[in-house]
């Protein structure tokens, strides 16, 4: 699977972006799909995953309430919508997709096969 991460750029405090990920070569449907991002200095933090085939939609603490996760299998896309956005949302951002994750390994990020190469976002005044 490659995946190609879109959508980042400078926005307010208060402000919203919609990140996108678009795959090739596998259908995501078929993978568990997630978000992460990682800060300077910061390990990669886990945002939010769908399970494989229809499955339910997870959501990190930090980011529930303000971030939504979507899913285009025509396109076989998958987004994040940002709102709310803070200070500390300033990450570079990666989407990424694995086969063979059982539901309790979703959050880790070592259990993904797959990395989009991540799109910054800077959220600045």
């Amino acid at each position: 699977v490659q995946l190609q991460a879109s959508g980042g750029g400078l926005v307010q405090p208060g402000g919203s972006l919609r990140l996108s990920c678009a795959a090739s070569g596998r259908a995501i449907n078929n993978h568990v799909m997630g978000w992460f991002r990682q800060a300077p200095g910061k390990e990669r933090e886990y945002l939010s995953s769908i399970f494989r085939n229809g499955g339910s939609i997870s959501y990190a603490d930090s980011v529930k309430g303000r971030f939504t996760f979507s899913r285009d299998t025509a396109k076989n896309t998958v987004y994040l919508q940002m709102d709310s956005l803070k200070a500390e949302d300033t990450a570079v951002y990666y989407c990424a997709a694995g086969r063979g994750i059982i539901w309790s390994a979703q959050r880790d990020a070592g259990a993904y096969d797959y990395w989009g190469q991540g799109t910054l976002v800077t959220v600045s005044s």
